[in-house]
């Protein structure tokens, strides 16, 4: 885990070099910010789906061991790909946050948990329960290519996307 917490603007101030080089990416500010985490970080776990959950919830079962999952979601605005339940479990299982490019449900729920969440919106619609989706795939979120294995800084500033883990 990085060394904590790294504020996003004093990060972007005191490596210019790695954002000329491409190395550390902002992404755009189009996310809501949910969960009582609002700082958070760690090693990116990259997924694509559209309009279903069954990867989302699979992964957040696992450990996350300070792990942030970021869920291109295709930016869907037509239902939830993520709910109270399986964030509740991330957070039980060592997620440090999870990003989703598209939408979110039981926001009561989700702010009430010890975790960092990002999403476009929030939407009462649950998804689809087909178990579509890629793993550990290259995805396009905010403007921004993401890799997995890549690190991800949160902060009320904004999202940071680093090739490598950083420290101030």
């Amino acid at each position: 885990m990085a060394a904590f917490p790294l504020a996003t603007a004093e990060v972007c101030d005191a490596n210019s070099h790695l954002i000329t080089n491409g190395e550390l990416r902002a992404l755009h500010p189009s996310f809501q910010i949910y969960g009582r985490r609002q700082v958070f970080s760690g090693p990116i776990v990259t997924l694509k789906v559209f309009e279903d959950n069954v990867l989302v919830r699979e992964f957040l079962e696992e450990k996350g061991n300070g792990r942030v999952l970021v869920v291109d979601g295709g930016g869907s605005m037509r239902c939830a790909i993520l709910g109270g339940n399986p964030v509740q479990q991330a957070q039980n299982n060592g997620w440090a946050g999870i990003i989703i490019n598209g939408c979110i449900r039981d926001v009561d729920e989700i702010n009430g948990c010890d975790i960092g969440v990002r999403a476009l919106a929030s939407h009462p619609m649950k998804a689809n329960k087909k178990g579509i989706g890629e793993k550990h795939v290259p995805v396009n979120v905010a403007g921004t290519r993401i890799y997995d294995g890549e690190w991800l800084y949160a902060d009320m500033d904004g999202i940071l996307v680093s090739r490598s883990e950083l420290t101030v």
